[in-house]
């Protein structure tokens, strides 16, 4: 027997019961055989099949009916919340215990292993009502985890089991509560999590193995992560385990790490039966994405660990780095030794240095999340592992000696006297110093073609990550801080003073050499954001000579710094701009904004009014100087804050309209408008929510003219290269982006009068003569014809079209009848596709955008009106997604809201639904099911209005409407 995805046939939940009970039944007879027959082989598979299926079926509460059709979808995140009637069922443990019984004698059929372990982990995910009291819970679990140990243990697993167990031990740890597990038999609950150290330490080994083979299907890398994840869950509840409890696990599991990711003899890497990589295979996996952000996941969680046993893993990092900076020295020093031996020798090998690289990425990269979080628009704090740690041995440091060795990264840490009795988190940090110091050297040794562009690249990620959390730290944020930490990188120190200049000196030095490695240089401008974000470390920074050489150096657009990439010049002016914010004397300041910004404006200037200028235009330096300028622009518009905008704003105003004027010198160059475009997009996105209403109608007058001039060069032209299509996706991409910047003016406002720019320019506008209304609607009628159904097969336009069409019926619902004829067509049009044609994500959006638009029809009572006409036929369209076709259940509260305000607009034309949607049922007990889950519907609000309560009562009932007969109707 099996359930067909168009099965029309209604099962009671009794039955389901039934059909379980039978194949458990027939299982348990097929289980007690010793040999299966190849027949009786394929008939225990399908019932086994069957089994999961029943068990997969997502059980909706009980109060949401008690029906339900046979349309499976077999998951592994579907967890099994059945009613109180399957108690008996799978509460008994022969059940469970004939799971574990059915899997120990098929698991070497992969096939059929997969099914018994999507059961197994089913029954690992049990809850809700199904369980009387806590002791059933606790009954059951350890009933489990039992009939789990005894299968798992001295058993080597099968690749084809590894995902399963570890879904089952990962529903196990997330579904049960933590007083539940923490109640099972206290050895009981060891044993279970000695297993999941063993089990994490050798999927870790084998995902290890498959990385290195690049195995197409990396099913022990899935299962690692998946066992990485429950233990974040169980080590960051310190409620109910108590402090320590983890520490000899962590410390296996983080050695495991470790060790497969360190090169023989220390360690695993790359040693497999095949013997080392080939040197191909290393530059494919170059193409691959970076390890930090593909790795992201387990290296947070191997950085909780760390930190869990930071008693072990502080110095255990330390003493690996250091001892490989030592080497890493030494081979440096034969090779250069070498080269000036026999300057013209080729036989250098750099297997050593290759593996000595790979091993100080991995060892930075696990450093930079051990010592640091990575923090997305909070402010990074000291994890409080590692501070607690470095108080409860603040006594036995001696603070001058931890100075020194942080400021001698060119000496080994062992070498200075007391070297011992140094801070340990200061000494990991002065551990990766000593890698960078090690490259700055062997830079200045002209041996950079030996040097490894990834290891530059972990040593700016490192050092940004560190200094975002631990330097200048803020004092007032910790309950408790450590002396070494505050007396090194504290406010007004002699550390964080020494360390500033330092760091500086490290991004010109990369800036310098690495300026054709686009990634390192992008990483190294990205430490120098850091260093000038927030005030405090940029008084310090502009106190360095090296800032101001730099600044000067960039804004004469001089060698090397002009050989920069275009986003890596965006990001460095900047970081330059912020920097020009510290605190200075007035004198100092306005020294500083004419050495950097009025540079630009010059020589910008001088470009464009040459008298030959649109003669000269396409040669290549003036073209250079142009985009140099453009990218300028948007890297100032970047590093706009609350209290620099007034100062950005005026400065780029000016720009905005000679850009304006390029759009039609460059309208046969589409990089160029492109860029121009770019610089709109950024200025509004980063500065609107500051303006005040002059200034934002500055703004918006500027952004329609940029539109108007590019509807005149673009509208009805031809294109006829290979390219065309993408230019255009580019131009209306940002455009759509810049009108939906705009947009967020109305609901994102920081400021409601201009008083920010007081005391900039004098005077208010005399009148409105433009609104974000006028240039968001202008450039929607200039994108619609543009949006050709070619256009919208690029996802990321696609939805940032009906982001930006959602956005404007949300915000502008009444201007929206007064479009144009052919608009407004083209408008329903696309709502129409986007709700039919298009992914759940564009079809949420649709949805969305169709509530405003209903209430404000019924806001005009315009019966007559296009919008009054054309929401009727979408009342059909969201009655027959409910009701007739299969969806996204995320998209019922969106879809539930439009309709409710629809069935207010057209309540007859509801009812004529309703009414010919149950005319045509031939099925009497469908027919009787459908006619009272309607009425039920529509009781709480006869007749339906406007009202928010009556409102939220209906989408309550739409809820249970949709678990009495969501899906009856599909037909897949």
């Amino acid at each position: 027997m099996e359930f067909h995805g168009n099965c029309k046939r209604v099962f009671q939940e009794e039955d389901l019961r039934q059909i379980f009970m039978l194949t458990v039944g027939v299982l348990q007879e097929f289980s007690r055989r010793e040999n299966l027959s190849a027949q009786m082989s394929s008939v225990f598979q399908r019932y086994l099949a069957l089994a999961n299926q029943v068990l997969s079926w997502n059980f909706l509460p009980p109060n949401l009916g008690r029906h339900y059709i046979a349309m499976f979808e077999s998951s592994q995140n579907v967890l099994l919340k059945p009613t109180e009637s399957w108690r008996e069922t799978l509460l008994d443990s022969r059940v469970m215990e004939l799971f574990f019984t059915v899997h120990r004698k098929i698991r070497e059929d992969s096939d059929m292993a997969q099914d018994s372990l999507q059961c197994l982990a089913q029954l690992a995910s049990l809850h809700g009502p199904i369980f009387p009291d806590e002791g059933s819970q606790v009954d059951y679990l350890a009933h489990f985890i039992e009939g789990l140990l005894s299968t798992i243990n001295g058993i080597e697993i099968e690749d084809s089991e590894a995902v399963g167990i570890s879904s089952i031990i990962s529903n196990l740890i997330t579904v049960f509560p933590r007083n539940i597990l923490t109640a099972i038999p206290s050895e009981l609950f060891s044993s279970f999590v000695n297993c999941l150290t063993h089990l994490t330490c050798s999927f870790g080994r084998s995902a290890a193995l498959e990385e290195v083979l690049d195995k197409d299907d990396m099913v022990y890398m899935e299962a690692y992560d998946k066992l990485l994840e429950s233990w974040l869950t169980l080590v960051q509840d310190d409620k109910h385990f108590h402090k320590g409890f983890f520490t000899q696990h962590a410390v296996q599991v983080f050695n495991s790490y470790i060790q497969c990711h360190l090169a023989a003899p220390d360690g695993t890497r790359n040693l497999t039966a095949n013997g080392v990589a080939s040197r191909e295979e290393e530059e494919i996996s170059e193409l691959q994405e970076d390890d930090r952000d593909q790795f992201s996941d387990q290296l947070a969680s191997v950085g909780m660990l760390g930190r869990i046993a930071a008693e072990h893993c502080m110095p255990l990092l330390t003493s690996l780095l250091e001892e490989r900076v030592t080497r890493l020295h030494g081979q440096l020093q034969r090779h250069q030794q070498q080269l000036l031996a026999s300057p013209g020798s080729s036989t250098i090998d750099n297997k050593m240095l290759d593996d000595l690289y790979e091993d100080i990425h991995w060892l930075i990269l696990v450093t930079g999340y051990l010592l640091a979080d990575d923090t997305q628009g909070e402010t990074p704090l000291i994890p409080p592992e590692i501070m607690e740690y470095s108080i409860k041995h603040s006594s036995e440091v001696d603070i001058n000696t931890t100075l020194q060795i942080l400021g001698s990264p060119g000496e080994k840490a062992s070498s200075i006297p007391g070297y011992s009795r140094t801070d340990s988190v200061i000494r990991l940090l002065s551990a990766v110093l000593r890698v960078s110091e090690v490259e700055s050297r062997a830079i200045r040794a002209d041996l950079t073609h030996l040097l490894s562009p990834q290891m530059g690249k972990d040593i700016v990620w490192f050092l940004k990550r560190w200094a975002k959390t631990y330097l200048l730290v803020d004092e007032k944020l910790y309950d408790q801080i450590s002396l070494p930490l505050s007396t090194a990188f504290g406010a007004d120190t002699e550390g964080s003073q020494w360390i500033i200049g330092y760091l500086l000196q490290k991004v010109i030095s990369n800036l310098s050499v690495w300026s054709s490695e686009q990634d390192l240089a992008n990483d190294t401008v990205q430490l120098l954001v850091t260093l000038v974000e927030r005030r405090e470390r940029a008084n310090l920074v502009i106190q360095c000579e090296n800032w101001w050489n730099l600044a000067k150096q960039f804004a004469s657009r001089n060698p090397p710094l002009n050989f920069l990439s275009s986003p890596v010049q965006r990001t460095l002016m900047k970081a330059l701009v912020l920097g020009g914010f510290a605190h200075m004397d007035t004198e100092t300041k306005q020294q500083y904004w004419t050495e950097v910004l009025q540079p630009l404006q010059q020589r910008f200037l001088r470009v464009i009014n040459q008298e030959n200028f649109q003669q000269m235009c396409q040669q290549e330096e003036v073209k250079q100087e142009i985009t140099a300028t453009l990218e300028a622009l948007c890297g100032i518009a970047e590093a706009t804050q609350i209290d620099n905008v007034a100062i950005l704003f005026n400065f780029l105003m000016d720009f905005l309209n000679n850009c304006i004027g390029l759009m039609e010198v460059y309208k046969n160059t589409p990089e160029t408008v492109n860029l121009i475009i770019e610089v709109f997009v950024e200025v509004a996105h980063k500065q609107i929510c500051y303006l005040g209403e002059s200034k934002a109608m500055h703004l918006y007058e500027a952004c329609l003219t940029l539109l108007q001039v590019y509807s005149k060069n673009n509208l009805g032209r031809q294109r006829i290269d290979v390219t065309a299509e993408e230019e255009q996706y580019q131009d209306l991409l940002l455009i759509m982006e810049l009108l939906t910047n705009l947009l967020s003016k109305e609901f994102i406002d920081f400021s409601d009068t201009d008083e920010v720019f007081r005391g900039h320019e004098p005077g208010q506008a005399a009148g409105r003569s433009v609104s974000a209304a006028d240039v968001v609607l202008y450039g929607v009628n200039l994108i619609l014809p543009l949006m050709s159904q070619d256009l919208l097969k690029f996802p990321t336009l696609c939805n940032q079209y009906y982001k930006l069409i959602t956005f404007i019926c949300e915000i502008f619902p009444e201007k929206i009848p007064q479009l144009p004829e052919d608009l407004f067509k083209s408008l329903m049009y696309s709502l129409e596709l986007g709700m039919t044609s298009m992914s759940s994500e564009v079809c949420q959006l649709c949805l969305e955008a169709l509530t405003p638009l209903a209430e404000q029809c019924a806001k005009a009572q315009e019966t007559d009106s296009p919008l009054f006409v054309a929401t009727r036929h979408f009342l059909k369209l969201v009655f027959d997604m409910l009701v007739l076709q299969k969806h996204n259940t995320e998209m019922t509260t969106a879809a539930g809201e439009a309709f409710y305000t629809l069935v207010c607009l057209h309540q007859a034309e509801y009812s004529e639904l309703v009414e010919t949607l149950l005319s045509s049922q031939q099925d009497p007990v469908i027919y009787q099911r459908l006619a009272d889950a309607f009425n039920k519907l529509t009781a709480s609000s006869t007749p339906p209005t406007l009202d928010r309560k009556q409102k939220m009562a209906f989408l309550k009932s739409l809820e249970e409407f949709m678990a009495n007969v969501g899906g009856l109707l599909c037909v897949k």
